[in-house]
């Protein structure tokens, strides 16, 4: 097994030498795409998380990011065997071969909120440690690697039916509905930058247009994305990828209330709309012949959730699952995924529409005042908390039951 050396902390001064370790690793010429039958460029990471809001650790949300607000995270993943192949052999079956056995990989990601429905973001991945025999099986080179740089990524969400920036718990029922949908149109490109000799990018550009959609009933909430990801073809051994559809879905329930903590359930599914073939070492070389089979790479994820700081814009989110069984053996599909994210989205929750942002408001269900009046501040004088509502002057003075009979403030 090979070390890990750049799997690092999610310190400040950790996530830069973390960047820094990366970006070290050697990227390699971009012939490698070349042949045919024995291509590396092929994403061994299907997960493409983004910044923003988002109620899940795996799918998209449906929020964007606040307006002229910046969002930024980490999330990191381990995967276990995402690249199994079946290496051409003299025997009628072949043989099965771990191209790559563990990794670790991390998405720095960023985000500009442009408007309140439209919002702007970019990944950049990053391998922090692998083991594999990569091509070596068939091509006789060297073992993968223990870094690569992956393919950077870049879109934009836009919020066609939008979520309301109220939390339900506080809200009332006009600023945030007991029953409430939202839909989002969603572009994301991956340019192919990553190292193509390491099983870490695609041979050419990937266009991925999606529709995320979420809807929230009390403390219970769901989502799901639908989609494709269309990209040229790429082949190795008889593993074939190209253009995918691209479907997932989850249900969750928060424990606690104000994002405190929540629980998930999710799937993705991403049928291969290209035919597989089956490979063979021939007199002359690799022979492949197609063989009508298409596969569906799947994975499932059970995930918490809990957002306990700046009113709940602080997000940190910790998952794993495993590979879903569907059809036969899927190049991309992983046995094991762990997931760990620590993310900053703005969401700008004003629940109770008095212009106090919700992380700043000392009573978020009720409108109060922006800024305390001068004569409120006075010394000897307790002024109400920011977002409260000023005391009405009909009330009169405060009245003290526990004092005396006669005494200044007892009420007789």
């Amino acid at each position: 097994m090979r070390r890990f050396p750049c799997v690092v902390s999610l310190g400040g001064p950790s996530l830069v030498f973390a960047l820094l370790c990366a970006l070290g690793a050697k990227t390699a010429h971009a012939g490698s795409c070349d042949r045919p039958l024995v291509s590396a460029c092929v994403n061994s990471d299907t997960l493409w998380p983004s910044a923003g809001p988002t109620r899940f650790a795996t799918i998209a949300g449906t929020q964007t990011t606040a307006p002229q607000q910046f969002s930024m995270g980490l999330v990191a993943t381990y995967l276990q065997r995402p690249i199994v192949l079946a290496v051409p052999s003299p025997g009628p079956t072949g043989s099965k071969q771990n191209a790559v056995s563990d990794q670790v990989n991390g998405n720095f990601l960023f985000g500009y909120g442009v408007t309140n429905r439209l919002a702007l973001h970019i990944a950049l991945p990053v391998t922090f440690g692998q083991a594999g025999s990569g091509t070596a099986a068939i091509t006789g080179g060297e073992d993968l690697r223990d870094t690569a740089l992956r393919d950077v990524r870049f879109g934009l969400a836009l919020a066609l039916l939008a979520e309301p920036r109220s939390d339900a718990a506080v809200a009332t029922p006009d600023r945030a509905p007991a029953l409430n949908g939202a839909l989002t149109a969603r572009l994301d490109v991956s340019a192919p930058t990553g190292d193509r000799t390491q099983f870490a990018g695609e041979r050419g550009g990937v266009f991925a247009p999606s529709l995320a959609f979420g809807a929230t009933f009390g403390r219970f909430f769901g989502g799901g994305e639908a989609g494709a990801r269309l990209r040229g073809v790429s082949q190795f051994s008889g593993a074939r990828v190209g253009t995918q559809l691209a479907f997932s879905l989850g249900l969750g329930a928060s424990i606690l209330p104000r994002d405190l903590l929540a629980a998930s359930v999710e799937a993705r599914v991403l049928p291969t709309l290209t035919e597989q073939s089956d490979t063979v070492q021939g007199a002359t070389g690799l022979v492949s012949t197609p063989n009508g089979l298409t596969i569906t790479p799947a994975e499932w994820m059970l995930a918490l959730r809990t957002a306990p700081l700046m009113g709940g814009d602080f997000v940190v989110t910790g998952g794993g699952g495993t590979g879903l069984p569907l059809g036969g053996e899927a190049v991309t599909r992983p046995r094991l995924r762990f997931l760990l994210g620590v993310t900053y989205a703005p969401r700008a929750f004003d629940s109770d529409g008095d212009g106090v942002l919700d992380k700043d408001d000392a009573c978020p269900g009720v409108a109060g005042i922006r800024t305390v009046p001068a004569e409120l501040a006075a010394p000897g004088k307790t002024p109400p908390r920011k977002g409260c509502p000023l005391p009405r002057q009909e009330d009169g003075p405060p009245v003290d039951f526990t004092a005396p009979l006669g005494a200044p403030g007892k009420s007789p």
